[in-house]
């Protein structure tokens, strides 16, 4: 018995160990700008090299990440970019943003006394402090010489997800594609969505904390507008409908075969 759980136990602790090297791969970063600062965490291509270019995913957290730890908003999402597979096949430069506890990504008044969760978006308004920094450090990114950018993408999960829309609207020529999980915004910001634009939506049907019909509304909206969503809905889930949508085979293949023609070449 003892030997099995000494086996158990080395185990255990070589598990943590390789999972906490592998996460050790996202460089510890810092944006700066106008005395404020924004901590993320980077992923750059096995063999990067600054001769070539590289398409960029900007990948945004839930509201459960938030912090100045500069580490938990990996605990969703990166598990996928460091497998062997994922950089073997798609070598891009991944950017995982972290928003302080007091902050949000999307412009939204959340009524959390009701289950689910009712929200007010204000897209139109003002960009919140986080979601500012972060464009900022996207515009910084997209004008680096290794950086293809008409192969720019952003997804995110639950307020991820809502500040995926949000900055879409705020910076639509900046992206191609664009996936999004269990968040929300404001149906008419997506007339002002590029024509065609191709995004890929995910939702539980059972979301007890954001509504289904959120997603859902998002989607019908784009479309009328003349983009381009595609709504998978999962039956079974709840609000994690985001490891659903990572076990997805084709999201990876479909998002970095997008590319977008209106930001123009540095080629």
């Amino acid at each position: 018995m003892k030997n099995r759980f000494y086996i158990f136990l080395c185990f255990a602790i070589c598990s943590v160990s390789i999972f906490a090297q592998d996460r050790s791969d996202f460089k510890r970063e810092q944006f700066i700008s106008e005395m404020d600062t924004l901590n993320y965490r980077i992923l750059y291509p096995e063999n990067f090299s600054k001769e070539k270019q590289y398409p960029v995913l900007l990948f945004l957290h839930g509201a459960g990440e938030r912090g100045n730890d500069n580490e938990a908003q990996l605990t969703h999402g990166s598990n996928l970019f460091l497998e062997k597979e994922t950089r073997e096949s798609y070598p891009a430069i991944i950017v995982f943003p972290q928003a302080p506890k007091e902050d949000y990504w999307a412009k939204v008044e959340v009524k959390r006394d009701t289950v689910p969760f009712q929200f007010d978006f204000q897209n139109e308004l003002a960009p919140t402090r986080s979601l500012s920094m972060v464009m900022k450090l996207m515009d910084s990114l997209v004008a680096k010489d290794h950086v293809n950018n008409e192969r720019v993408y952003v997804g995110g999960l639950s307020m991820g997800g809502m500040g995926t829309y949000e900055i879409i609207y705020k910076r639509p020529e900046m992206f191609a594609a664009a996936f999004a999980i269990c968040g929300g915004g404001n149906p008419e910001i997506a007339s002002d969505y590029p024509k065609g634009f191709p995004i890929w939506i995910f939702h539980g049907e059972k979301d007890d904390v954001v509504p289904p019909n959120l997603s859902k509304e998002m989607a019908r909206s784009i479309n009328h507008y003349g983009g381009n969503a595609k709504l998978s809905l999962y039956p079974k889930d709840n609000h994690n409908s985001w490891d659903s949508a990572f076990a997805e085979p084709f999201l990876l293949s479909w998002l970095f075969s997008q590319e977008n023609n209106r930001s123009g070449s540095k080629n």
